[in-house]
């Protein structure tokens, strides 16, 4: 698995994100405009409402810029040992410490994409393959690092 294409598939999944959150926000402040003008002060809770909503928008979109930033300082070189970047083959499954995105199938293989924040990648931090590690009492060995 190349983990170039990796980076870059999961850079498309958060940049369409970041679009979809612009563009609803945009849609929403529209919206809420609409509103101020054709309906004046009787509807503030209304207009209030949308600004919340808006506010909620933006918090999201503000966590996937971040999230972008960190994979974007992700170097794809092969890791010996689990830290930010790895891609990491465990007895359940393959995951990607990078961002907090989950579930994603890639070249028909589900990967889970974490956090390096995450328990699962704190408990696995330093450890090499072959190494086992403990996660909720149930120990797991690392099959592979790259």
């Amino acid at each position: 698995m190349n983990k170039s294409q990796l980076l870059n598939f999961v850079d498309e999944i958060l940049t369409e994100k970041i679009q979809n959150l612009q563009k609803l926000i945009e849609e929403t402040r529209a919206s809420s405009n609409d509103t101020k003008s054709s309906m004046g002060d009787k509807y503030e809770t209304g207009r209030e409402m949308l600004q919340q909503e808006i506010n909620n928008l933006q918090i999201q979109l503000n966590g996937f810029s971040n999230s972008l930033n960190i994979l974007k300082n992700i170097n794809p070189v092969p890791h010996q040992s689990v830290g930010l970047g790895s891609l990491i083959q465990t007895e359940k499954g393959k995951f990607f410490i990078a961002v907090s995105l989950g579930e994603i199938v890639f070249e028909k293989e589900k990967i889970f994409i974490i956090s390096a924040e995450s328990p699962l990648a704190k408990a696995m931090h330093g450890l090499k393959k072959n190494d086992i590690f403990s996660i909720n009492n149930v120990n797991q060995a690392i099959k592979n690092v790259w």
